[in-house]
């Protein structure tokens, strides 16, 4: 990331995005139906201008991508079944007022805004490249983003902890692992998030943007808006690295620590079928951690010299579309007692008409 401008040129039937005097790489010329936004003015504005943001999507071309589309959208519809049914399950059924589905309940709903926040925008670009956007809609959605993503760590982190207190703990787990204590824990995750995104929002908006300015991501990320700011980023740089990564680390440490108890705890064990269960459980935890967490840092926490627009798209899908469809069946679906309640509602939907 870098304080300089960046600067785009249109000349007949293709433009060229630079940024630091160097050319990230030739464009088509944009299509019919975009020719209102084929020429892309550079001159700085404030806040009262209105910029207005042209997200270039998944690719910088102009082309279609009807195949992409359909296996976005099933993943989106796959990851919207299954956590809203899982919110639905952890609401309706009696069984599962744990401490753990108590979690998981918030993971899942979180886990819907989170898609819903990029994918739609994501899905609308692959049918018709070069989605233009609004200044006010471009960071209401990304106060959005990254208030639902920290949230969603945050929320890992209660998880783990959870975990490893009935694991390490079992007999004061119920001191520990108190409701009013699960519901703190979930408040306190929703104001740490929300006030980060808010802090992050504000710093970002008060920079200068060119009049209209492409954005080679399919929605509106920190990183990215930094790198098409043309005013000095060095304060927003310096407070996002700063504060941002002692929120992302907080939670990421807790996983580590609460992970490595739990290890300690199953070395203990004598039973080699019951470690072989508390590992693959632990196992696949550990792989949606590490998807998300690794994801995210590696994007906004790496030198400004690796920036690369492919490298940052590819990691935005899987922290902002895969990871979030996977954890229902890491998370929940693989559980004995999410069965056995998703069985019972299918039993009660089906009675009426069996009888």
């Amino acid at each position: 990331m870098n304080s300089q401008a960046g600067e785009v040129h249109s000349t007949g039937s293709d433009y060229q995005f630079h940024k630091n005097e160097k050319n990230f790489g030739r464009l088509p010329p944009p299509s019919p139906r975009h020719s209102h936004l084929s020429v892309l003015s550079t001159a700085p504005t404030n806040l009262t201008s209105a910029p207005v943001f042209l997200l270039l999507g998944l690719e910088d071309g102009t082309d279609a991508h009807p195949l992409l589309f359909l296996l976005f959208l099933g993943i989106y519809l796959l990851n919207a079944l299954s956590n809203l049914g899982i919110v639905v399950l952890v609401r309706c059924d009696g069984a599962l007022r744990s401490p753990m589905y108590y979690f998981l309940g918030h993971l899942s709903l979180v886990d819907v805004c989170f898609t819903t926040v990029t994918v739609p925008g994501l899905l609308a670009g692959l049918l018709h490249p070069g989605q233009a956007i609004s200044f006010q809609a471009c960071f209401a959605q990304m106060y959005f983003f990254v208030a639902l993503g920290i949230t969603e760590g945050c929320l890992l982190a209660a998880m783990s902890y959870d975990r490893a207190t009935a694991v390490c703990r079992p007999l004061r787990y119920g001191a520990l692992v108190t409701p009013w204590r699960c519901a703190a824990l979930v408040r306190a995750s929703w104001a740490v998030a929300h006030l980060h995104a808010l802090l992050h929002a504000l710093l970002l908006s008060a920079l200068s943007y060119p009049r209209t300015a492409p954005v080679r991501h399919f929605f509106c990320d920190m990183a990215v808006m930094l790198s098409v700011a043309t005013s000095d980023t060095s304060a927003a740089e310096t407070a996002i690295f700063s504060e941002g990564l002692a929120v992302v680390l907080a939670p990421l440490l807790v996983v580590f620590f609460s992970y490595a108890r739990i290890l300690v705890a199953v070395l203990r064990l004598r039973s080699a079928g019951s470690r072989r269960r508390v590992f693959s459980t632990c196992g696949a935890h550990l792989v949606a951690v590490a998807l998300f967490f690794g994801s995210v840092l590696s994007v906004y926490f790496r030198p400004s010299s690796a920036y690369s627009a492919r490298y940052d798209r590819l990691a935005g899908v899987v922290y902002a579309v895969i990871t979030p469809t996977l954890n229902p069946f890491i998370y929940s679906l693989r559980n004995k007692e999410v069965k056995s309640a998703l069985k019972r509602v299918l039993r009660w939907r089906t009675a009426p008409q069996e009888a």
